[in-house]
């Protein structure tokens, strides 16, 4: 069976985001063998491609890498998205990681595409585990990279390096190495190019052995995974921006349960929590009060609320504050975390408060976020009512309530997508309305 076959097949067993999608291109061997096996079986994944490459600045040559993956981009017909840093000589990878992801990540969300397909394989993940290893991780982080870990897909783990390499030159692709690949000072070249072959003398299959190690972590954590839907009243609701489970819980158990549990719940919602930062989380949890709030690592909080404790994102302190203007025939926009539709249809006879569609007797209106203080009449409701009060009557955490955003005609506050309508703007039953959906994504 040929790569290509055996590339469409392990695609198929992968939860792939839905929506169009982002290939990351260094314009090495790898990424260039990933884009080119995606096109050969978009009929298989049916997603829309774009090329994307982040120029990290700190290679003298790097531009020019940049200038050849946009022309393969574009002798390929496929958009290309392009980004540069101004890390320069002697950048962490460290650095070039969080520079690139988050690169990739604000594409993502500027195109509103589902995913982002990266190049990762067999020999990265036996490289990512050693380094692991040597850092002193646990049996999650053994487990190494996912094959679909949130909007990031890895659909080249199951292939080794090599392989990759002989199908580009096989089909004469044109491939451009990043110089970083072969500067010894990065912690994974070194492994790459001086430890690993050393190894490799005396232990043979020591590639084989390090993804043992990870297949059978990943067992492992798999379990603890399934673990949590099985704890009594642990209650587990996964939110599209983190997780939630009932808090109490977990001052009943003991420390080493309680540790493991934790560990689970943070994994399942794609926060990275070490046994320090673990201990600190639940020593808080301890003595928290509703409404509290706990910093984590890399962009990640803590929220104690409505007796359920939620791990999520932190916002960007540098968020924007975004509005949004919708009217006419039909469109959609993003505003923030929510994707907002729009479209003229008939008014029904009866609207819900709590809602995330709802009509109006109006040609445009803005989705903006909201002021402290502001108030809105609520739908068969009496009197005006602080917003904040409507985001506690629907048990919104408030950390939520930051990037929650509301619709207004003009200066009034008309509906709280999901928390509120208002009392205002409502159409006849039957007259043509301006109808708006709103979902968080």
């Amino acid at each position: 069976m040929d790569l290509v076959e055996r590339f469409r097949r392990h695609l198929a067993t992968l939860a792939i985001p839905g929506g169009r999608a982002l290939v990351a291109v260094s314009g090495g061997s790898d990424s260039v063998a990933l884009l080119d096996l995606l096109l050969r079986t978009t009929e298989s994944h049916r997603r829309d491609l774009v090329v994307v490459h982040y120029d990290h600045g700190i290679h003298p040559e790097s531009a020019l890498v940049a200038a050849r993956v946009r022309e393969l981009a574009d002798s390929r017909g496929i958009p290309f998205q392009g980004g540069r840093g101004d890390l320069g000589p002697g950048a962490s990878e460290t650095a070039a990681r969080d520079a690139r992801y988050a690169f990739l990540e604000a594409v993502r969300e500027r195109l509103g595409a589902g995913s982002i397909f990266l190049a990762h394989h067999a020999d990265d993940q036996a490289e990512t585990v050693l380094m692991r290893v040597l850092a002193g991780s646990g049996s999650a982080g053994l487990a190494g990279m996912d094959g679909v870990s949130g909007r990031l897909v890895r659909p080249l783990l199951p292939f080794r390096r090599a392989e990759l390499a002989e199908y580009v030159q096989a089909r004469s692709i044109r491939v451009w190495d990043d110089p970083a690949n072969s500067d010894v000072r990065h912690l994974r070249v070194w492994l790459r190019t001086r430890v690993l072959p050393m190894l490799r003398e005396r232990v043979p299959g020591v590639e084989s052995g390090l993804l043992d190690v990870a297949g059978q972590a990943r067992h492992n954590r798999m379990a603890w995974d399934a673990v949590l839907d099985l704890v009594p009243d642990l209650n587990v609701k996964w939110e599209t921006d983190g997780i939630s489970v009932a808090a109490d819980r977990f001052r009943g158990y003991d420390s080493t349960l309680a540790e493991a549990l934790i560990f689970a719940v943070a994994r399942r919602s794609g926060c990275r929590l070490g046994p320090v930062r673990a201990a600190r989380l639940l020593g808080w949890l301890g003595g928290a009060a509703s409404g509290s709030q706990l910093q984590l690592s890399k962009g990640w909080r803590a929220e104690l609320s409505f007796g359920r404790l939620r791990l999520g994102r932190s916002p960007s302190p540098d968020t924007p504050r975004l509005t949004l203007s919708i009217g006419g025939p039909a469109g959609e926009g993003v505003w923030g975390p929510w994707r907002v539709r729009w479209s003229r249809s008939g008014a029904p006879d009866r609207q819900e408060r709590v809602a995330l569609t709802a009509w109006f007797s109006a040609d445009s209106l803005t989705v903006r976020g909201w002021e402290a203080g502001e108030k809105v009449r609520p739908l068969a409701g009496i009197g005006r009512r602080l917003i904040v009060k409507c985001f506690q009557d629907a048990r919104v955490p408030r950390s939520r309530r930051e990037s929650w955003p509301v619709v207004a005609g003009g200066d009034e506050v008309v509906w709280i997508p999901g928390v509120c309508r208002s009392d205002a703007l409502v159409p006849p039953t039957g007259s043509e309305a301006l109808r708006v959906d709103a979902e968080l994504a």
